[in-house]
């Protein structure tokens, strides 16, 4: 069984509109982050770090750098145990960024539950015949086809192609 992952991190930048970023997080979900309203609780001043990015062309510089959110516009300058300054770019960890994310619900996200009952249904098994059939277990099934788990792919692969007789065809548009 796959662990649950712990550390939030964003995978990819879907979209950027004014001061609202889109992202994808590493568990799958779509976020959304809305920097007018995190810029206004933090009550961003001309003395704070982030004050250009209440800029709308400052702020839309963002790029997704080492998993998060980075404005390579902003510098911040750190010694390292040297005492050298180093100077990176401002980030916000994608854990605070997470927390400050709404969840979006994806209206085509896939839902290969609904598939397999189908296709279980049209063949004519029970859900303890298709477990039997795959080597899973009928609760699994029952949690699959529920949308209530995710599975392997070489998992789903069993149900289609050992459990259902059918071929498994996967296509990326």
């Amino acid at each position: 069984m796959r662990q649950k992952i712990k550390i939030p991190r964003i995978i990819k930048v879907e979209k950027v509109q004014d001061f609202q970023v889109q992202c994808m997080f590493n568990n799958g979900e779509s976020r959304l982050l809305d920097f007018q309203k995190i810029f206004t609780d933090w009550k961003i001043s001309e003395t704070d770090i982030e004050y250009p990015l209440l800029d709308p062309k400052e702020f839309k510089k963002l790029t997704l750098r080492n998993f998060t959110i980075s404005w390579s516009n902003i510098e911040i300058k750190i010694k390292n145990e040297n005492g050298e300054v180093e100077i990176h770019p401002y980030e916000i960890g994608a854990d605070v960024l997470y927390k400050l994310s709404q969840e979006l619900k994806v209206i085509a996200k896939p839902r290969f539950g609904s598939l397999i009952r189908n296709a279980r249904l049209k063949a004519g098994l029970t859900q303890a015949q298709l477990a039997q059939r795959s080597g899973t277990s009928r609760f699994y099934i029952s949690r699959l086809e529920n949308n209530r788990t995710d599975m392997e792919m070489s998992t789903f692969r069993k149900i289609v192609e050992a459990g259902l007789g059918k071929n498994l065809k996967v296509v990326i548009e």
